[in-house]
């Protein structure tokens, strides 16, 4: 199983302190998967032009070829002016309109104050869902004070954060058995 995780802004540090948390819990219960985190601030990416994801060269090829090749991802987004960062919406930009058929995406967003927590729902959401993904329902928002000294430290986001990477693959595994279900009742 192919896990990416996306850090989806170039600035800050929050967002990628919840990806490494969230990645490090992952390896450690899913130590067979191969885990990547593709943090978008240490890559320089290009503007979408419209082009065939595979046209790009350098650090967009890779991003993208690595997204395309995941089984799930799970997004780290801040929320920058009550919706995500224009890096991430960059990426989406990049990938085709079905990029995710057939992958499980699960998100965290951080956010400095509570009142953000609609923006995974009203902005990531619909993106996903247009764009083929199996969402994990349910997504976990991280506020500035959940964070110390760039570490969580409420434990209820460390507990929600393991439930989120098992809800994520236990929803790979149940897709994956769905569609080889699918498969097995074609008979050539």
């Amino acid at each position: 199983m192919k896990i990416v995780g996306i850090a989806g802004s170039n600035v800050g540090s929050k967002t990628r302190t919840a990806m490494d948390l969230t990645l490090k819990m992952a390896r450690e219960k899913y130590p067979d998967a191969e885990i990547t985190l593709l943090d978008l601030a240490e890559y320089n990416l290009v503007f979408s032009d419209g082009r065939n994801y595979t046209d790009y060269e350098g650090d967009t090829k890779l991003v993208t070829e690595t997204i395309m090749g995941a089984d799930a991802l799970i997004i780290g987004t801040p929320t920058f002016q009550a919706s995500i960062p224009a890096t991430l919406k960059n990426i989406f930009d990049l990938l085709p309109v079905n990029a995710f058929r057939d992958k499980v995406v699960s998100v965290l967003v951080t956010a400095g104050t509570s009142k953000h927590y609609l923006m995974a729902e009203q902005q990531l959401k619909p993106i996903l869902s247009y764009m083929k993904a199996h969402i994990v329902p349910t997504y976990v928002f991280i506020e500035e004070k959940d964070f110390n000294r760039k570490e969580i430290i409420n434990d209820d986001i460390h507990f929600r954060l393991e439930r989120l990477v098992e809800d994520t693959v236990l929803l790979v595994d149940t897709y994956a058995r769905i569609r080889e279900q699918k498969d097995a009742e074609y008979d050539f």
